[in-house]
């Protein structure tokens, strides 16, 4: 499917945690996709020494429970996206795309959790949560300047379409669930600048 619908090539498959060190340790790839559950070495541990030997190999994760003690362990290990596994082909396609890109992802079914756990104390670092990239913050200041989405599509010379799934992905990451608590979530927190309204023009 990845091969069909993409420019990505799949340099190997491997069914346990030791064989995926070893084809990494000979092929180097790009992307690595973990199950969490896996023989031998499960895929927490295969991503923790993944980061540590291979920090520049990005890593997603998929896990088939909806309430895994192990997500958190592989938000510490340093995988960039968390997937379940009943996601559909054409998001796993686009998460990896973006994953690429130098982008995070976290299924909207598990961001709750993750946020509760931070709440709990059990996720250290704001900023390993929110994992917010540049152009997400170019997208919050001018949301909070009080752009529309058809207006920020133009400023940034993306389709309106393609702004409306990054404010849906920038509320997730943010836990809000509308433009105007985004906009205060983030000035709270030091995303963007407190006095953004004054430099408005139209």
């Amino acid at each position: 499917m990845i091969e069909r619908k993409t420019d990505f090539e799949v340099v190997a498959e491997a069914s346990t945690g030791n064989e995926v060190l070893a084809q990494v340790a000979t092929l180097k790839p790009d992307i690595v996709l973990l199950d969490i559950q896996m023989p031998e070495l499960n895929g927490v541990a295969t991503a923790q020494r993944l980061a540590k030997q291979y920090p520049d190999i990005k890593i997603i994760m998929l896990t088939m429970y909806r309430q895994d003690q192990h997500l958190f362990e592989a938000i510490r290990a340093g995988a960039r996206a968390y997937l379940l596994k009943d996601t559909d082909a054409e998001e796993l396609i686009d998460v990896i795309g973006r994953v690429q890109r130098g982008e995070s992802a976290l299924d909207p079914a598990l961001t709750a959790q993750v946020f509760e756990a931070f709440r709990e104390g059990l996720i250290a670092g704001e900023d390993e949560l929110i994992a917010l990239v540049e152009r997400e913050i170019e997208i919050l200041e001018l949301l909070a300047s009080g752009y529309d989405n058809r207006t920020i599509a133009t400023k940034l010379k993306l389709s309106e379409k393609t702004i409306g799934n990054r404010l849906s992905e920038i509320f997730q990451k943010l836990g809000v669930s509308n433009r105007t608590q985004a906009a205060i979530v983030a000035v709270q927190r030091g995303l963007i600048p407190g006095d953004f309204h004054k430099g408005r023009t139209t």
